[in-house]
């Protein structure tokens, strides 16, 4: 009996729990770089501010911790907050590192083009381009902290080697430095995050691996409808991690009272998450125990936010 309450529980929380599931606050920084090309500029703006919205509006990021640096803040300027140069992006990491502590989230965004190989494979923006040399001396400062790291250009696959860590997940939008062609992988991505395409059982959950996955997977099948050889090879680093990384697909309800409890739901999944990220490190009949008191929390704020009227989310 106790072993089908468990599951049952289980089965529940993956069904209800909306948001991201992180022990701490959520950092988003989001960063399209050089352009070249019009076509090339409204396909990296439109990729930036779909994951922008999201994480204002359905992620709960607050406007103090969601940064956006754009090729040209002219083109959208009720979201970016300034030039996407060299000099700003290690500011911005710098104030990171101020800012956040261990058990934060930190999720970060590139939409470009890239070029370059190995530790010097570049993310091409106005100024000095960015190494992966460069990123991986700000993400040093960034231990303890659960790091995200989007490339979405191309030629970004070497990224992978030059920032894979403990607590890190690296995605790139190719396999290799050799895969310099235009990529089609962020506006794939950006939309398995923010509009639910890649939440194939409907539970207002998105892990960062069913996104990789899902995009991956459009990536492929649209080089296949136009009949062409694919020159771009979506990678991911610890999928383990990945899976433990969840975005939501809905924004919190305006009830105060439900709000409340849809709050409080969220951040048991942020424990329940962060706990099995520990599991390794645990006795098994301890992490068991934890597991169902915070499953079991958590039903009981889904009771109480249906019973509300609430029916999402």
């Amino acid at each position: 009996m106790r072993r089908l309450l468990f599951a049952s529980l289980a089965g529940i929380a993956l069904r209800v729990v909306p948001l991201l599931g992180q022990s701490g606050a959520t950092h988003v920084l989001v960063v399209t770089g050089l352009s070249g090309e019009p076509r090339f500029a409204r396909a990296f703006d439109s990729a930036a501010a779909a994951v922008y919205d999201a994480a204002k509006g359905r992620w709960g990021t607050t406007d103090s911790n969601l940064t956006y640096l754009g090729e040209d803040p002219a083109r959208d300027p009720a979201r970016i907050q300034a030039r996407a140069t060299r000099e700003n992006l290690s500011a911005r990491f710098a104030a990171l590192v101020r800012r956040t502590t261990a058990g934060d989230l930190v999720f970060v965004y590139l939409v470009g083009h890239g070029s370059g190989e190995g530790p010097q494979s570049r993310f091409n923006l106005p100024g000095p381009d960015v190494t992966a040399t460069d990123f991986a001396t700000w993400l040093r400062e960034l231990d303890g902290r659960t790091v995200v790291l989007v490339n979405a250009s191309s030629a970004s696959g070497d990224f992978l080697a030059a920032l894979s860590g403990p607590g890190r997940v690296i995605i790139t939008a190719t396999k290799s430095a050799m895969q310099r062609n235009e990529t089609t992988f962020a506006g794939h991505f950006s939309r398995a995050l923010t509009d639910g395409a890649a939440d194939g059982d409907k539970d207002g959950r998105i892990s960062l691996l069913e996104a990789f996955v899902w995009a991956r997977s459009e990536v492929a099948r649209g080089y296949e409808r136009r009949n062409l050889l694919a020159t771009e090879q979506p990678q991911l680093t610890d999928s383990a991690l990945a899976r433990t990384v969840a975005f939501g697909t809905a924004a919190a309800p305006s009830d105060p009272r439900i709000a409340a409890l849809w709050a409080e739901r969220l951040a048991l999944s942020a424990q329940v998450d962060a706990l099995r990220r520990r599991k390794g490190m645990m006795d098994s009949t301890a992490y068991e125990r934890e597991l169902e008191r915070l499953l079991l929390e958590i039903a009981t704020r889904t009771a109480a936010i249906r019973a509300g009227g609430a029916t999402k989310p």
